[in-house]
């Protein structure tokens, strides 16, 4: 028997906020369209993967803005994250249709979509116009430079909160 060691072949996704506001301004200059989300993503699963999939068919990079952990504390409660953000943003990597991941400290992405710019914005559904981007932030701070809000399809019954709730985590 031998032991068999993957070769894993994988662009590293995961990249700091200065030089993801360089790549995300070459791009758009060169024509692309730039797709911006943010959560936490605590435990993947079919709701997050429909969201963030049917995202990146609105342009050409899809870039995803990930609660560090001490930001998902404060959002969610001292019990979260259930996986740290390192490992999260792992998971999302491993995602084909996912092209670049930020983890940031704050609260909302605010500061994200000011340098970013994002020709589109995406939710889900369960956000209001009036908190897309945190309390009180609506989608007017986006529609300001000339990019588009657009809330995605929720599917129902797909939350982490919920697989927390229903397997006793």
């Amino acid at each position: 028997m031998s032991l068999y060691t993957p070769k894993y072949n994988y662009r590293k996704k995961t990249i700091t906020f200065t030089k993801l506001v360089s790549i995300v301004e070459k791009l758009k200059s060169s024509g692309k369209k730039v797709v911006f989300t943010n959560g936490c993503f605590d435990i993947l699963h079919k709701g997050h993967i429909h969201y963030l999939r049917a995202s990146k068919e609105l342009g050409d990079i899809l870039v995803i803005g990930l609660n560090s952990d001490k930001s998902v504390k404060r959002l969610k409660g001292e019990s979260r994250p259930i996986n740290v953000d390192v490992d999260r943003a792992y998971l999302l990597e491993a995602l084909d249709f996912v092209d670049f991941i930020v983890i940031y400290d704050d609260d909302t992405p605010l500061n994200l979509i000011c340098k970013l710019k994002p020709d589109y914005y995406t939710k889900s559904r369960d956000y209001s116009l009036a908190d897309i981007i945190g309390p009180g932030l609506g989608s007017d701070i986006v529609e300001q430079y000339g990019g588009q809000v657009v809330l995605m399809d929720y599917m129902e019954g797909y939350s982490t909160t919920s697989i927390i709730s229903k397997n006793n985590i």
